[in-house]
């Protein structure tokens, strides 16, 4: 099943999003506790508590970094 592209925004801030938090969440745990019994339960708890924020926050600030981005960086001259 393919997703139609006019989802394509929605869906890659999803993927980075769950990615992002997957990634912060397991370090942070980590750098507090030892990984033993549990761990993955805690992980998973954080993941889904901090997921449906880091999510809309993609969405909204996405477009503003590509603006900033495009107003950073010159088109490469061709050689």
């Amino acid at each position: 099943m393919r997703i139609p592209v006019r989802y394509a925004h929605l869906l890659f801030g999803a993927l980075l999003s769950a990615i992002m938090v997957s990634v912060v969440s397991v370090v942070v745990l980590l750098m507090n506790q030892s990984p033993a019994n549990g761990f993955f339960g805690l992980w998973l708890k954080a993941v889904i508590t901090t997921w449906p924020i880091a999510f809309p926050t993609v969405l909204v600030v996405s477009p503003l970094v590509r603006r900033v981005v495009a107003r950073m960086t010159a088109p490469e001259r061709e050689a």
